[in-house]
Order: structure tokens, then sequence, then C-alpha cells
């Protein structure tokens, strides 16, 4: 035994290899960092099985001395860290951040350059960042591209997108890994601004499963004064490797040390559910920079936004110029297309009805000048954003809306004209202030501007954190879509609402989307944070709403009332239309009770793809909701009721898919059953494709609350 250890340490030594590894709290997560002939490298196992291979990190630098290899080691540390914090809103009250962390001090001799590589292990997996301390040799230098690997243990089954460097507004498609090559063409669909850049790219985060169960998620953490990665595949190798978003010359970062790069992001488990409830990309960011936070608030809201989306009808106020020159244009001289729906009389109507069921506020778009012709021209002074159209009375408005018990929400569409925004941001921000407005939600439809720039690139990554830092100062939240999908930010700035960032419900009018594509989302889109993505559709067949629109919504209407509770946000819409929820009021009241803010939230079920069960306590209660939406097949979702207090009754009301549901010739179809649980209770319910169920779970705490109810079977649903 002990020459053969004499023997493993003389080739350990004839490789040149240095080796540390690091594993998490609890033992189950490790990476294995090693420095091999100059070159780092690592490996993630779990539970002594690999995840992640052997494989490369490094960057490669416009100046042709790169940061990929000729390293030695200057020294390495580890430490632990544990904390437990609160979340300004979320999924859960308190979140615990605790990990072991290895640090790599690591020196280029050839250019005197210095490089530093930091790890945290967590019990649900990795995060790694380069580190670039002050030095004489590395001060501001250009990133030609990153590569750090990502090399699979096989021939993995995968829920992606297409690679784009300006949307994410895609289908998921499920595939094997070696199988993205041939179906990566036909799952490009078109859109507003589009840059597939590889026939193997995808984007993150990217949820993966192996043929023994495993559970793999790759993602980033923390983006800031960087630009997003994307993921290529060398699908002969099974080897991903990072590719990021260039700028305008084709360079894909700008640096300036002592600086660091995002977090590269693995999470494990061979429990579906462990993925769902992970908080890895929340702790992986920095702590609040807001001091008094008070002012930030969940919101349920309602919009003049369905009409236009569905129904085809205008943003514009008229039809009768061409184009539009703020500040010449006298609108006061054109003629109305009459069916302009941010008008006065309309606008109030919303109001009556989001303030009669006990919602927050109210968006309205196409409320300011320039809509003419705000699409596709690459205009750089589209909009101003604080000058309404002659049909809008802002003033009026607001006042009515507050008499009511509600704000408006302020729309900020830049048409991709960063500059403009910026231009005017401070104006548009008083003029929130003046009117009582406290969210906003932005757009940046379409290509950028300045020429050449993308929207997940370096620069617009900084232009939206400054237009929410900005907002912090003016107490105002942001909710920004078509921005670059979030990695964890809202934890460091918490008035970061809400972001879009996928492929929402828009898409249902637009031809519509996959039915699973609500069960994978949880896994992807909203690891990084919350996603707008505007649920709550009562009525599927698009064209009565608009006669020449054939698209069709496809899901059931108990799937629409999951979504709330399965697609976390503490910023949650009413998408359709008041006279659509008057017909379905009974199914509306769940919409009216589900919270948006939580202080637990436990997952029953999870298969991306299938089905996602998920129960949450409300905050400050003791009631319960709980959502389950199902994907592309029927499901039966047996669940446990043992979270709820012990010795406690709730009267529960159930919204379900009925027998003869049909997400496309029958989504209408539900059942509402209503009756006494407690913790002993189990459930089994039938769900359809693209269906679900939603359940409120009141406590009992008087004894006439539960006359005339009944205890609820095993299967209570018929």
């Amino acid at each position: 035994m002990k020459l053969k250890l004499i023997i493993s340490a003389l080739l350990f030594s004839a490789l040149n290899v240095d080796a540390d590894v690091v594993t998490s709290p609890n033992g189950i997560v490790s990476i294995d960092f090693q420095l091999k002939n100059g070159i780092p490298t690592y490996k993630v196992d779990y539970k002594g099985k690999p995840v992640i291979k052997e494989s490369r990190l490094g960057l490669e630098l416009r100046d042709g001395k790169n940061l990929m290899d000729g390293f030695e080691q200057l020294n390495v540390t580890t430490s632990t860290f544990d904390e437990t914090w609160q979340p300004v809103w979320g999924e859960v009250k308190e979140i615990r951040n605790h990990y072991n962390e290895l640090l790599a001090e690591l020196k280029q001799p050839s250019t005197d350059r210095y490089m530093n590589i930091r790890f945290r292990v967590y019990d649900d997996g990795v995060g790694f960042r380069y580190e670039f301390p002050q030095q004489k040799n590395l001060v501001y230098f250009v990133i030609k591209e990153e590569h750090s690997q990502f090399a699979m243990t096989g021939d993995h089954t995968a829920w992606w997108i297409p690679g784009d460097y300006d949307t994410q507004e895609y289908d998921y498609t499920e595939s094997k890994l070696s199988e993205i090559r041939s179906l990566l063409p036909n799952a490009v669909t078109s859109n507003a601004s589009q840059t597939v850049f590889s026939p193997t790219g995808v984007q993150t985060s990217l949820q993966m499963k192996t043929d023994e169960g495993l559970y793999i998620n790759l993602h980033e953490a923390a983006l800031v004064d960087y630009s997003c990665m994307h993921l290529n595949l060398d699908d002969k190798n099974l080897v991903f490797e990072s590719w990021l978003t260039p700028d305008a010359d084709g360079f894909k970062g700008r640096l300036q040390a002592p600086c660091h790069s995002p977090w590269r992001t693995v999470m494990v488990s061979d429990d579906a559910r462990d993925i769902l409830s992970s908080h890895l990309i929340l702790n992986l960011n920095e702590p609040c920079k807001i001091e008094d936070t008070s002012w930030i608030k969940p919101v349920k809201y309602m919009g003049v936004w369905w009409e236009m989306i569905a129904g085809g009808k205008p943003w514009s106020y008229t039809n009768d110029i061409p184009s539009v020159k703020l500040g010449e244009t006298d609108y006061r001289k054109v003629k109305s297309n009459g069916n302009h729906p941010a008008n006065t009389r309309n606008v109030k109507k919303y109001i009556d009805f989001a303030a009669k069921h006990g919602f927050d506020q109210l968006l309205v778009e196409g409320w300011n000048v320039g809509w003419e012709d705000w699409f596709g021209n690459q205009k750089d002074y589209v909009f101003d954003f604080v000058t309404p159209y002659p049909d809008f009375d802002i003033e009026q408005l607001n006042r009515y809306a507050h008499d009511k018990g509600i704000r408006l929400m302020m729309h900020h569409e830049t048409s991709g004209s960063s500059r403009n925004y910026e231009r005017h941001l401070e104006q548009a921000y008083q003029l929130m202030n003046k009117y009582g407005y406290t969210a906003v939600k932005s757009g940046y439809v379409g290509n950028i501007l300045p020429y050449g720039e993308h929207h997940y690139g370096q620069w617009m990554n900084n232009h939206y954190l400054y237009c929410v830092v900005e907002a912090a100062k003016h107490k105002i939240m942001v909710n920004a879509h078509e921005a670059v999908r979030p990695t964890g930010l809202c934890r460091t700035y918490p008035n970061l609402i809400g972001n879009e960032s996928a492929r929402g419900t828009e898409y249902q009018a637009f031809g519509g989307s996959k039915t699973f594509h609500t069960t994978v989302l949880p896994f992807t889109r909203l690891q990084g944070g919350p996603m707008d993505y505007t649920p709550g559709i009562f009525e599927m067949n698009i064209s009565k709403l608009n006669p020449n629109n054939s698209s069709h919504v496809n899901a059931t209407l108990a799937n629409q009332l999951a979504l709330y509770v399965t697609m976390y946000s503490p910023l949650q819409m009413a998408a359709d239309l008041p006279e659509n929820y008057e017909r379905f009021m009974d199914a509306f009241q769940f919409i009216k009770d589900v919270p948006v803010d939580w202080d637990n939230s436990i997952y029953l079920e999870a298969e991306p793809g299938k089905y996602v069960t998920v129960a949450r306590k409300e905050k400050g209660t003791n009631n319960w909701f709980i959502g389950s939406a199902t994907g592309d097949a029927n499901h039966q979702s047996v669940i446990s009721l043992d979270f709820l207090e012990k010795g406690k009754n709730y009267i529960a009301t159930i919204y379900a898919d009925t027998k003869d549901t049909d997400y496309k010739s029958n989504p209408q179809s539900y059942q509402i059953v209503k009756g006494l649980v407690n913790s002993k209770n189990k459930l089994k319910i039938n769900t359809v494709e693209a269906g679900g169920y939603a359940i409120s779970l009141f406590e009992v705490t008087t004894s006439d609350e539960m006359k005339g109810l009944k205890k609820l079977s095993v299967s209570p649903i018929k």
C-alpha cells in the first residue's frame, strides 16, 4: 500500500497537477479544482457520482495574451459561510445562505498577470466566477470569449430554447443533447429582434435530466457589468462552453480591474422539486442595497392590454399621420382612429372593475404620444414618456384611480432606443412621482440603439440596471419586458419586481404555445427571478375578441388559475378583459383571493414538461394556496396536506378540470368543490393536458364557518 501511494504521488507530480476539493455542507456535492499543466480545470460530483466531467476554465483576450493556460497556483484557501436573510418579498420568509468556499489564486508568469477563481459549494449545487485583482499588467482589457466548459456525462434529455442575443421568446424543445443540431432550425420562430448565433447554441437557464434520474441546471447569477452567457454545445463530445453576447464591435466584454465575472452555476439533485425550491441564484447575489424598502410592495394588477394584444386594437391614437416628430406633431389637429383603447372613458371602466374586485393597480398601454411609427424603424427620438394623447386625461384618471383605492401603472416602451430612454428617464420618473405612480412596465421591442448592440450585451445589461437604480431613487418598482433574463439581482435591488424575458401569455394570441410550456418555465426562466407571465385568460378562443385572429390559448381555465401559484411572482396580472371575468365570477374568485407574497412554499410534485404542484402559505396568515399545472399529458395528482397546522381545520375550495375538459374543444369546463380538510387529509385529483387545479385553504376561526360543509374525501373531484 505504501509503495502504491508513493507511485501515485510521483505520477501526480509528473503531471504538474495542483488539486483541491471542497464539498457542500452536507457532503453531497463536491468541486474538484485542478491546475493541470497550467490549465485551470474543475469537476462536480453529486453523491459520489460525476455531474460535470473534467472541464477547462479561462478567458480569451483581444490582445492575444489569453488567460487560459500557463498558470501556476499561488495559494488556495477554503472557508465556510452560514447566514439567514429575509427577502423583501419572495416565496419564503427566510433564506439560508450556507456554503463552503474555495479560492484559487493563480499567476501567469509569462505575462505577470493574476486571476483568481472562486468556488462556492451548496447542498443543491455550485457557483464559480473569475476574479481579477488590481495589478500592473491587467488593467483595462477586452474579452474575445470566455471559455468556461461544462462537460456532460452523457446524452441527457434537455429542455432548451435556441441561443439568441436578442430574445428568449421561444417555445421550449425537449430532446436529447445530440438532437439539438437537427431540431434547432425548426425551434427558431420569428421575433421583432433576434440573432441566433450557432446551430447548437442554447440559452440558460438550461434544464437537463440524465438517464439515471439526475436533474442538472446550468445558469448564471449576479449579471453585472458583463455580457449575458449562453451555452454552445460540442455535440460530438457533449461539452457545453460559455458563449457571451458580443458588443457592436464583436467583442464580448470590456473590463477594468479590479473586477469579476458573474457566477456560473450548476444546480443538481435527484429530486426535481429541489431544483424548484433552490435559492442558489439569489444567494450568489449581493445583499439588498436599498436601505428603506418599505415602499416596495407586491402588486396584483389588471391592464388595458389584452384588447390590443389579442383583440387587434391599436396602441396609436390616429391613422392620419405616417410619422411623428415629437415636439412638432400636433395631435390636436389630427383625427382619432376611434379605436384607441387608452382613452379616459375606457380606462375608467377598467378602474371601476379593478377597484371593485380588490386589485392594486391598473396598467395602461398606449397612453403616450409616438405610437404611430414606433415599430421597426430604429427611431432614436421615439417617445418622450411624459406627453399623453389628447384622449388620455392623465391627471383626471390618476385622481379617479386614487379615489377608488388603486393606482395606475406606468408603461414605458422604449422601442429599443436605450439612449433615448436614458435621455428622458429623470423627467419620466418625476412625472410618475407627480401623479402617484409606483410601478412601471418598461419594454424593449425591436433592435437596440445604439446600432449593433444587442439586448443581452454588456451595454444593455448596464442600462437595465441603471434604470432600476435610478427608479429606486424615486421609489419606483420596475417590471422590465424584453430585457436580459434575470440572474437574481432582485435580491440586491428588490424594486426589480418583475421581468418578462421569456415567451409569455401574449404568444397565446400569436399562434399559441406548447401545452407543456408553463411546466418548463419554473425549471428554466424562473430560476433567476420572477416572471410577469400575465396569466388569467378565461376566453381561449381569440377569434371572439378579434375575428381576424384564429389563435387559441392552449390551456384550460383551471390551468390559468393554477399559474398564479405555480408561476411565482410578486407581480401578478389578471390579463383578460373584465367582461370575460364577469362570465365566470365563481372561478374569478380564486384570482381575487390568491396572494402575491408568501411566508413558505412547498413543492409537492414536479417533473419538467409534465407537472408542477406547489403549496404556498400567505404572508402573515395561516392560509395556504395550492396550484397544479399539467403539461403535455393527463396527470393524476396525489398530494398530502400534512403541511397544514396540526389540530386546525381549513375550508378548502378546489377549482379543477372535469372529466369532459379539453384544452382545445372544451377548455372552460371546470368544477368547484368546497369542504373541510386538515393536516391528515390526502387529495387525489385528475387533470388533463394543459390543465390543472387551484385550491384555496382558509383556516377556520369560528364554528359558524363550518356550517353546511362536509369533510372532503381522498378523491373530492368527480
